[in-house]
């Protein structure tokens, strides 16, 4: 409902049966105060900043309240109720008044169970067929179907259902009939949104390779994807893992034995975020940093995992390793002859980078399709920064996922170059083999 009016009125009758207020307070009608000892009742009516006042005529103060309401003399709005006083003693009415209440009660709480998650419902949405669920199961629902799960006419409401408005009446008569109920509701909802697992909290999107400062382009349309993305823009931060599948079954370095994806991922912010009219979306996220998975489990269908982050070796030691490795010229002299023969490990992390993007000018030349203005668009120009070069390169480069993988996993900006630089060599000398292990990239 979102007002309390006649449309609103016929659905809110539908649920939760009106007429059980007529059966237990409208009965016995017959019991009238006498004419000179009706109550006067006395109120402020808070949308319209005046005061009211009326008197009861039906016996006890439920049942008279109730008439009043019924005859539009009491508002819906209405605040700061003074009973009036009676010569009738208090006792003959409260008696009464206490059995209607439980009675009330207890007939209201077997009409409140929401049909999709069979509890008491929380914060109320009722559909256009007059139908009340939970409004996460209804968001839920649409993630699966746009029909309703009792009567299976089309809801017709829109897949973003936070931005609806609850049923406010039936969500005041379980604040006021079931208050510690739903208290412990609100609670154990809570808790289902974080699940068993709280420790594993990072919502893991299983499907292919993100990189850092990289964007990643997803099309959800799984309904387990639809509320993991949801739960994330709602938590406010917008971030979740991506890892890929294994695909090929293969033991791969830092595979989990029990679970179909890999171990090392990319921790991803969402930028931009389109909902399609069918429920479906579409979403823009970009790389901030690397995860490694220690454990994981399920929720809702989809899986979260507890995490390590992956940062590089401090900058001296990178450098202290480089300089290990390029002072072995000095040793031992390599022959004169084209760099491109040269041994990784003897270039510098300058060199490993020229000549990376050396081969990226000799590619963009030949008109390589990989390299079209439209990729360049999505992914920016050629990254000068050593840093960010590696990431660049791995986004758009046309092989396997699978070989791609080691770069997650190197934790130093040379070692990432170096990966690099032998990926444009073996590109160079179209010696790439389909039967090629990612073990031969590193």
């Amino acid at each position: 409902m979102r007002e309390f009016g006649t449309r609103n009125l016929h659905a809110f009758g539908k649920e939760i049966k009106l007429g059980l207020f007529e059966e237990i307070l409208g009965s016995e009608a017959n019991k009238d105060w006498s004419e000179d000892d009706r109550p006067l009742l006395q109120w402020k009516a808070d949308g319209r900043n005046q005061n009211g006042s009326g008197q009861l005529r039906q016996h006890g103060w439920l049942r008279g309240i109730y008439s009043m309401a019924l005859e539009g003399r009491f508002p819906s709005d209405a605040s700061e109720v003074i009973y009036g006083e009676s010569t009738t003693p208090v006792e003959s009415t409260e008696a009464q008044d206490l059995i209607d209440f439980q009675t009330l009660r207890d007939s209201l709480r077997t009409e409140l169970d929401c049909q999709v998650c069979y509890a008491l419902v929380l914060d109320p949405m009722t559909t256009p067929c007059g139908h009340t669920f939970c409004q996460k199961c209804v968001a839920r629902v649409l993630d699966h179907t746009d029909l309703c799960p009792i009567c299976r006419r089309k809801i017709g409401m829109p897949n973003d259902i936070q931005l609806e408005p609850i049923n406010k009446t039936m969500a005041r008569l379980i604040d006021y009939f079931f208050l510690d109920q739903i208290s412990v509701r609100r609670e154990a909802s809570a808790q289902d949104e974080i699940g068993p697992d709280y420790e594993k909290n990072l919502p893991l999107f299983v499907c292919t390779l993100s990189f850092p400062t990289m964007p990643t382009f997803l099309h959800i349309f799984e309904p387990r994807y639809r509320l993991m993305i949801r739960r994330v823009l709602a938590n406010g931060n917008g971030k979740f893992g991506m890892v890929m599948y294994n695909r090929q079954g293969r033991v791969l370095p830092g595979q989990l034995d029990d679970v179909p994806f890999v171990q090392y991922g990319t921790l991803l912010m969402i930028e931009r975020y389109e909902l399609l009219p069918d429920g479906r979306s579409l979403v823009v996220a970009t790389g901030v940093s690397r995860f490694k998975i220690v454990d994981s489990g399920m929720l809702d269908g989809y899986y979260v995992a507890k995490t390590e982050r992956v940062d590089d070796i401090a900058l001296a030691e990178e450098e202290r390793l480089e300089s290990i490795e390029t002072s072995r010229d000095t040793i031992n002299p390599l022959p004169e002859g084209n760099e491109s023969d040269l041994p990784l490990d003897s270039m510098s992390t300058q060199q490993l980078l020229l000549s990376a993007r050396e081969f990226i000018s000799n590619q963009r030349r030949s008109g390589a399709p990989w390299l079209h203005p439209r990729v360049m668009l999505a992914y920016g120009p050629v990254p000068t920064d050593a840093a960010r070069f590696p990431w660049w390169f791995a986004s758009i480069l046309p092989i396997s996922e699978e070989e791609k993988y080691p770069i997650l996993a190197a934790t130093s900006v040379r070692e990432r170059l170096k990966i690099s630089a032998k990926w444009a060599r073996r590109l160079e000398a179209r010696d790439w083999s389909t039967r090629s292990s990612l073990y031969s990239v590193l």
